[in-house]
């Protein structure tokens, strides 16, 4: 599965159409894309934070999820209409205020459904904070 938008591309139309996601500034940003791959960045500010100074978990779904979308976007090109249909998280470690890292893997991107693996980490190779699985429905053409 070779990736037909580069991470400029993903980008532009994420800023199009979902310009609500930077309404506080910009956040996320996708930093690579490879065949079946993307992996994401997230800056957190204060407003990300939940009590004990940890990440919340909604901004930890919230990353899985864009995630997910642009590695669906990556390999198919711009469907806006593409629908998270489940996305099931595990919080394994408790995230501290620093970058978090989300590397998405396509385990099937059929017609009309994706399935995606998710992986959030604090440091390239480092252990993992959540680990979460999402399933796209992907509208006919």
């Amino acid at each position: 599965m070779r990736p037909i938008m580069t991470v400029e591309e993903i980008h532009a139309f994420l800023d199009r159409e979902f310009p609500q996601i930077h309404v506080d500034g910009r956040a996320l940003a996708v930093t690579d894309v490879r065949p079946g791959e993307l992996a994401m960045r997230f800056d957190p500010s204060d407003r990300h934070l939940r009590p004990g100074n940890t990440i919340s978990g909604p901004s930890m779904v919230m990353l899985a999820d864009v995630a997910a979308y642009a590695v669906i976007l990556a390999h198919i090109g711009p469907v806006a209409l593409a629908v998270t249909t489940s996305l099931n998280i595990n919080f394994l470690r408790k995230p501290q205020l620093a970058p978090l890292f989300c590397d998405c893997r396509l385990l099937k991107l059929g017609k009309r459904l994706a399935v995606i693996d998710c992986l959030l980490t604090q440091q390239s190779g480092g252990e993992p904070v959540a680990h979460a699985t999402a399933t796209y429905s992907i509208p006919p053409r």
